[in-house]
């Protein structure tokens, strides 16, 4: 099942959430409020994320809140270069469902 981007690209669920986002505040969001953040590709849209979660996982989804996330600037010595900028999804699911990342 691919999914269909605005920009024309035809993604695949496993293509478009790239992987979770596991960390202290994400385990205490997923634990409290049944969130889940994940790192997204950069052309999809709240609906591909949506359809590939659900797919994904089995799982409802209620909202979807997308971040674009900036890159932060690098220097070694005299070399200065922008890290690469990326895309984050937190993912509100419906409360009887969860998912297990362990």
């Amino acid at each position: 099942m691919a999914v269909r981007s605005i920009h024309g690209v035809n993604l695949e669920p496993y293509q478009v959430v790239l992987r979770p986002l596991v960390t202290e505040k994400g385990t205490h969001v997923s634990t409290r409020h049944n969130a889940y953040a994940f790192e997204v590709h950069s052309l999809a849209t709240k609906t591909d994320i949506r359809k590939a979660v659900e797919s994904l996982w089995n799982v409802r989804v209620i909202s979807i809140r997308t971040q674009n996330r900036v890159g932060k600037p690098r220097r070694t010595k005299t070399i200065s270069v922008q890290a690469q900028g990326w895309k984050k999804a937190i993912v509100k699911l419906h409360d009887e469902d969860r998912i297990a990342f362990f």
